[in-house]
């Protein structure tokens, strides 16, 4: 039987913009974060006595110039060569723009694939070929699958590529190519990087792309890690994921229906916190919370936002310990018994609702809302603008989840004003 490791955008050392900024923040345990999964992949990979490691892209973040990065890296692979294992590894977009990708000297059990043109690898003792191409540039844009050689007989061939494939949202279209394309060569497993969420585009081949090996913001939420793939004697791959994460992203949504107050609110948060700690066997959480639901608590939430967001940090601490931080906090509620999409039929509330309701699947009035805060993202201070991970006034789908968000607020303000009257 062949066993095989299959891992992909590691990002070791990624620079974590503004953590610090952050109230609470563990800066030094998630900078910390991707080398220790890296160890992790080092030990499975170890303990589950692997013929060879496939990493698909990535290793690196781009011109990322601290040598200690690349140092702790070969260090790593030498203690793979330690227990006889080879690795074998393709540049991806972030390789491409890096030097240590092109002048650190690797471990002799450690082969990058070339980048002008496919390579293939073979491992005559167990049968295996490993075909490969790596980023010659950090935008490749064109098809690299259609010069893979066809698939070698009597081998297990795999494939490594890092691309979009058919396209990923949030991911640059590089080396784009489809399923078909892929499955015409003829291979038993096609190992992908690039795309940072698990995905299995197709069993016959396996076509896998592993995800990243360490969550590094919020938007990339629950179990990182990689595939560990079992080879019967028939030629059958079995892939099994298995995490390496040494803390997680999560969103948390908490349903207040009902609270007769903000300190019962609060209460069934932390029931929704402690849940999702045994839901992640007790791996560390960065968590963004949202309440939502119409309760009694919206009064008392509304009127001091900031000091319930502290009774919060401070009740999930006294809960959790630091098992969990929490990045962000929103309310999202509204008062109880008053649903104001029922109530306005008529009138420039209704019409408000409206506009409201056509917005996400209008994109003229999307592309004018981006445009308009173009000259406002213009004059935003420095400090701000290297927000750019959260101010996303280009992204048109980012701004229609903004005003789903707004939308309940700015009608519970409206609907307060107008009973005021």
């Amino acid at each position: 039987m062949i066993s095989f490791l299959h891992a992909a955008d590691i990002h070791l050392d990624s620079p974590l913009r503004n953590l610090n900024r952050y109230e609470g923040a563990p800066a030094e345990a998630v900078r910390g974060a991707s080398r220790r999964a890296l160890e992790n992949l080092v030990e499975l990979a170890i303990d589950r006595q692997v013929d060879f490691v496939l990493i698909s892209g990535d290793l690196y973040d781009g011109e990322w110039k601290d040598y200690n990065t690349g140092l702790f890296f070969v260090s790593r692979m030498a203690r793979l060569r330690e227990a006889g294992i080879r690795v074998f590894i393709i540049s991806g977009n972030h390789d491409a723009a890096s030097r240590m990708t092109r002048v650190l000297r690797l471990p002799d059990n450690v082969k990058m694939l070339a980048t002008g043109s496919p390579e293939s690898i073979c491992l005559d003792q167990i049968h295996v070929a490993v075909h490969g191409q790596g980023f010659w540039s950090p935008g490749v844009k064109k098809n690299m699958v259609m010069k893979y050689p066809r698939a070698l007989p009597g081998y297990f061939n795999i494939g490594m590529l890092h691309t979009c494939a058919g396209g990923r949202e949030g991911h640059e279209s590089y080396a784009p190519c489809s399923v078909a394309d892929m499955a015409d060569k003829g291979y038993d497993y096609w190992a992908l990087g690039h795309v940072h969420k698990k995905e299995m585009l197709s069993e016959e081949p396996y076509i896998v792309f592993p995800g990243n090996i360490q969550g590094r913001h919020i938007r990339e939420t629950g179990p990182k890690g990689c595939m560990i793939v079992e080879v019967d004697g028939d030629g059958r791959a079995c892939p099994e994921f298995l995490p390496l994460d040494v803390m997680r992203w999560e969103r948390v949504g908490a349903d207040i229906s009902g609270a007769a107050d903000a300190y019962e609110a609060v209460d069934l948060l932390c029931g929704h916190i402690q849940d999702l700690l045994e839901i992640n066997e007790g791996i560390p959480l960065a968590a963004r919370v949202e309440l939502s639901g119409s309760s009694a608590a919206h009064a008392d939430l509304c009127a001091k936002p900031e000091h319930w967001m502290h009774q919060i940090r401070g009740a999930v601490l006294d809960k959790a310990g630091e098992q969990v931080w929490l990045e962000k906090i929103f309310f999202n509620t509204r008062p109880p018994g008053e649903d104001f999409s029922q109530t306005e039929k008529e009138g420039p509330v209704a019409e408000l609702l409206r506009v409201f309701d056509e917005i996400p699947s209008d994109p003229d009035f999307l592309r004018t809302l981006s445009s308009s805060l173009d000259d406002l993202e213009r004059k935003l201070p420095g400090e701000l603008r290297e927000f750019s991970e959260f101010l996303r006034f280009g992204d048109e789908k980012w701004l229609a989840e903004v005003c789903e968000k707004i939308r309940p607020m700015l009608l519970q303000r409206l609907w307060q004003r107008k009973k005021d009257v």
